[in-house]
C-alpha cells in the first residue's frame, strides 16, 4: 500500500530531533496571540487572539473574506503570521519538528486536489504516514472509513466520487492521522468547511463525530458558514469580521441579533431550541429590500 512505501521516507534529521519536542511530547492547546497576517499590503487577520482546548469542539464563523482560512492555515503551519505568535502546548509554533506535530494534528482544507490515480482507500492512508507503523495502519484505515461512511467506496478511484465522498474521505484521512490522540496524548484537527458539500444528513453525523473526538480528548477547530450548526454542536464560537476578531464565548453568549445583523447584515430572531437549549438562529427572509431600483418591465 502507498503508506508501507512512503513510511520509510518519513525521517527525523538529527537537527530537528535535538531542538524540538520529542515524538512523544503532546500538544495540550493552541493559544494565539496578537496574530497579525499581511500579503501584497493587505490586512487579512488583525490582533486575532483565540484559545483551542482540549476535549472542546470550537467554531470560527463569519462572512466571506473574514479570514478564517487564512488563521486556520496559520496554526496548520502553512502560513507565516507578519506579527504575533501562535503556541501549541506551551511551546511556539516554529520550534516543533513538523513529523512531531504531524502525528497529533490533522489539517483538512477546503478543497483537497488528488491528481493521481489512487483508491479512496490510499487516500485515507495517507494519514497514517506520519507515524511509521504499516503494520497497525490497515485496521485503523478501515475503522476511519467506516466512521466517515465510506468504507464502501474504499476501492473507488478518488477522482470518481462525489464532492461531497470525497471531502468524507478526507475527513478519515484526518481522522486517521490522530488515531492514537486522546485524553493522555492530545491531538488537534483543523477543518476548513469540513460540510460544504455534504447534504443535512451527512453534514450531521460529521458533527457528532467531531462531537465524539472532541470527548476522547482532542481539540478541534472547525470553520463553518451554518451559525446553526455551530451553535448545536460547538463549545465555542469565535466572529471574525474583516480579520480581527468579533466576539468570542458560547454559543448562547456570541449569537446575539444585533452582533448577527452588524457581522453578516442580515436580520434574525435568535430562539431557543425547546429539545437541546442550544440557540437557534431564525433568518427572517424577505425582511430586507434591495437597494436598487429594477427597471419596469415593457
Amino acid at each position: 500500500m502507498i503508506a508501507s512505501i512512503l513510511h520509510g521516507r518519513w525521517r527525523l534529521t538529527a537537527g530537528q530531533a535535538s531542538t524540538t519536542p520529542s515524538s512523544g511530547s503532546s500538544c495540550t492547546g493552541i493559544q494565539v496571540r496578537d496574530l497579525r497576517v499581511e500579503r501584497q499590503g493587505r490586512t487579512l487577520v488583525d490582533r486575532a487572539n483565540l484559545d483551542l482546548e482540549p476535549g472542546t469542539v470550537h467554531a470560527l464563523v463569519g462572512p466571506n473574506g473574514a479570514g478564517k482560512s487564512t488563521l486556520l492555515s496559520v496554526l496548520a503551519g502553512e502560513t507565516l503570521p507578519s506579527r504575533g505568535q501562535v503556541i501549541w502546548s506551551g511551546l511556539p509554533l516554529e520550534a516543533w519538528c513538523p513529523n512531531a506535530l504531524a502525528r497529533c494534528r490533522g489539517v483538512l482544507p477546503q478543497e483537497a486536489v488528488v491528481t493521481f490515480p489512487l483508491t479512496a482507500w490510499e487516500v485515507a492512508e495517507m494519514g497514517r504516514l506520519p507515524h511509521r507503523t504499516p503494520e497497525q495502519d490497515t485496521p485503523i484505515v478501515r475503522e476511519c472509513l467506516d466512521r466517515a461512511g465510506v468504507l464502501p467506496l474504499s476501492g473507488r478511484d478518488y477522482r470518481s466520487l462525489s464532492g461531497g465522498e470525497r471531502q468524507r474521505v478526507q475527513m478519515a484521512r484526518v481522522m486517521a492521522q490522530v488515531y492514537e490522540t486522546g485524553a493522555q496524548r492530545p491531538g488537534v484537527m483543523l477543518l476548513d468547511e469540513p460540510t460544504s458539500a455534504l447534504d443535512v444528513r451527512h453534514q450531521l453525523r460529521l458533527m457528532e463525530l467531531l462531537r465524539t473526538d472532541a470527548y476522547r480528548g482532542r481539540a478541534i477547530l472547525v470553520v463553518l458558514h451554518d451559525l446553526n450548526l455551530a451553535a448545536a454542536y460547538a463549545d465555542r464560537i469565535t466572529i471574525l469580521e474583516g480579520g480581527t476578531v468579533v466576539d468570542s464565548g458560547a454559543p448562547r453568549d456570541v449569537l446575539v441579533p444585533p452582533t448577527i445583523r452588524r457581522v453578516w447584515g442580515v436580520d434574525c430572531v435568535v430562539e431557543t431550541d425547546t429539545a437541546t437549549q442550544c440557540p437557534w438562529v431564525r433568518l427572517r427572509y424577505g425582511a430586507s429590500k434591495p437597494h436598487c431600483e429594477l427597471e419596469p418591465l415593457p
